[in-house]
């Protein structure tokens, strides 16, 4: 109770939203991608260096944060694919700031830091070179040569800090538990963009040899060990996005049918801990596919919805189209399309957005933050599920 009174009173009042469930407004897709992308504009100029970057969040505690290379570079094909289907040309722009501000501060070597942009350490780390990877290739596949030089860089940088096996343990993080990552499969990835476009440095190669490693620690059910920032026998929704999205990413590019076999058996694992008549889908889930906690990581049910609508669209199942749409609508509900500017159009990063502590349930994710990835996944999966209606609309 002290540490509710001494909350600032926008946090008291979220807190208390939510605490009386989820809401039953849905904006749609349409509107809901329209508030969400006018969010992440507005976290690129309020970022507290006002250096391009992407803000990390918007903290009902302490205001923006600072710019986050690793998101940053991802946000740039989902700011480049709104461009196109909204025809606004200012995504594009802001795209291509984004882009010079990580050409800007990629490290000697071609890797990227990890954390914020005024994090210590500054040293590479595997993961966020592979996210900044993801911009890149989108940069050089929408504005040319201008970018290529760092997409290089970067992927050069992956291909030679990989371990025989496939895995990457040369550039670990230091703001994440110690260990091997499955969900680095999001690395391999962007590894796989870089080869679309330079398809004889061996990008591919060694994209193929890090998923073969994460299939290792699959287990027959579908769920990943070694596949969280913190607690890996309870991983988050986040990181099984992560793992999910990257594996089924190698299906696309190779496919070999073992790979969209091992989607599957994960994606299905999924569908077993969603609740499919409200969307609701736990937080972090355990080996055998049970929910562990009473809250959702909105950034993780957000990549698992993609992942599900891109299956229905690769195999036609209709489960994965319902799970998806649900996933879907249960995020959208959280979104507010008035109120101040700040958390208008952002997606929190739990719901509800403060969670509490006791022990077991290992508080919330992004407590009482909107955050810039959650943001970002949240408009892929909803442009994909607008794809989805629209083809079955023109039918």
């Amino acid at each position: 109770m002290r540490s509710y009174f001494a909350l600032p009173p926008a946090a008291k009042a979220a807190h208390k939203v939510d605490r009386a469930g989820l809401p039953d407004d849905d904006a749609g897709v349409d509107l809901a991608v329209e508030e969400c992308l006018g969010w992440l504009c507005r976290a690129q100029d309020n970022s507290k260096y006002k250096d391009g970057g992407v803000a990390r969040h918007y903290s009902l505690l302490t205001g923006w944060g600072a710019s986050y290379p690793e998101t940053t570079g991802y946000i740039v094909p989902t700011m480049l694919a709104a461009a196109v289907v909204t025809k606004n040309g200012d995504y594009r722009s802001r795209a291509a700031r984004m882009l010079d501000w990580l050409a800007s501060i990629q490290l000697e070597g071609g890797g990227f830091q990890g954390g914020l942009i005024d994090s210590e350490p500054v040293v590479p780390v595997t993961f966020n070179t592979g996210q900044i990877l993801l911009g890149l290739a989108a940069g050089v596949k929408e504005f040319g040569d201008r970018y290529r030089p760092a997409m290089r860089g970067a992927a050069d940088c992956l291909v030679k800090t990989q371990d025989p096996d496939g895995c990457w343990r040369q550039m670990p993080t230091p703001f994440a538990a110690p260990g091997e990552k499955a969900y680095e499969t999001h690395v391999a990835w962007g590894l796989l963009e870089a080869a679309r476009l330079d398809p004889d440095r061996g990008y591919a190669e060694a994209a193929l040899a890090n998923i073969n490693w994460a299939l290792e620690k699959q287990r027959k059910n579908g769920w990943f060990e070694s596949c969280c920032l913190s607690y890996p026998s309870v991983p988050l929704t986040h990181t099984l996005g992560y793992v999910l999205r990257g594996i089924l990413e190698g299906y696309l590019f190779f496919r070999d049918e073992a790979l969209l076999e091992a989607s599957v058996t994960t994606a299905d694992g999924l569908l077993k801990t969603l609740n499919h008549e409200n969307g609701f889908l736990p937080g972090r889930i355990d080996s055998d596919w049970r929910g562990v906690v009473p809250w959702v990581c909105l950034t993780g049910s957000a990549q698992v919805a993609y992942c599900w609508l891109k299956l229905h669209q690769i195999t036609g199942d209709e489960s994965y189209r319902e799970a998806g749409l649900t996933a879907n609508k249960y995020v959208r509900r959280t979104l507010k399309i008035d109120g101040p500017p700040d958390t208008r159009g952002g997606i929190k990063g739990s719901f509800p957005i403060h969670t509490g502590y006791d022990g077991r349930y290992f508080g919330g994710y992004g407590t009482f933050q909107y955050l810039n990835w959650a943001a970002k996944f949240f408009i892929d999966a909803n442009l994909l599920e607008g794809e989805i209606r629209g083809n079955i609309d023109a039918q």
